[in-house]
């Protein structure tokens, strides 16, 4: 098989050609794209200070791996006389976001739940 051919003289090596194709193939799946997975965060309407920003932290490390993340508040017993603090949060975490994620899908109530999707910027 010739390996240089503007050489002079032309570089030659004697090779399996079907190992030749096979690592060629090979090489050009190596640069493969990322696929895209929702991760799911979900939380309470009265989650501490610091509990929110390890959440926010852990969407940031799953943002910078090109995943898309999923907020979910949830609501339950008399919590849901409260929905306002539920999109207090979601105002906070889109705050908290915006220089990694852009707002996918804007906070809607699904139930007893406040859910908000983030994509990679």
């Amino acid at each position: 098989m010739e390996v240089a051919p503007q050489e002079k003289p032309p570089v030659c090596r004697i090779m399996d050609y079907g190992k030749f194709k096979y690592q060629q193939k090979k090489r050009q799946h190596k640069g493969h794209t990322h696929h895209s997975r929702n991760k799911e965060l979900r939380l309470r309407p009265k989650i501490g200070d610091h509990d929110l920003i390890t959440k926010v932290n852990r969407a940031k490390e799953f943002l910078g791996q090109k995943d898309k993340v999923i907020f979910s508040v949830i609501f339950r017993g008399r919590e849901n006389a409260h929905v306002d603090e539920g999109y207090k949060l979601v105002e906070r975490l889109t705050k908290e976001l915006e220089p990694v994620a852009k707002l996918e899908q804007s906070p809607q109530m699904h139930g007893r739940r406040i859910v908000v999707i983030f994509a990679p910027k």
